[in-house]
């Protein structure tokens, strides 16, 4: 996942200036809160939690059809 850079804010910031994050959220579409100094938490739009959270049907494909290559003796054993 790319981050961007304008997007991160750190907890403190975050705790004490809320509003501030939730206007990054609109500009960017999310926003990133830094627990020492590292990325922890992200935060998005309401709207935009599906579409982050749901894998693509391509992706989902592609790792079948790695699963499959990797596992095809194994399939084939069990196909008998």
């Amino acid at each position: 996942m790319n981050i961007n850079t304008n997007t991160m804010v750190s907890i403190s910031e975050a705790n004490q200036n809320f509003s501030k994050v939730a206007r990054l959220v609109d500009q960017y579409g999310s926003a990133v809160i830094l627990k020492n100094n590292t990325p922890r938490y992200l935060i998005l739009e309401f709207n935009q939690a599906d579409e982050q959270l749901s894998a693509s049907t391509d992706d989902v494909l592609a790792a079948s059809e790695k699963l499959i290559a990797r596992n095809k003796v194994v399939y084939e054993e069990l196909a008998k």
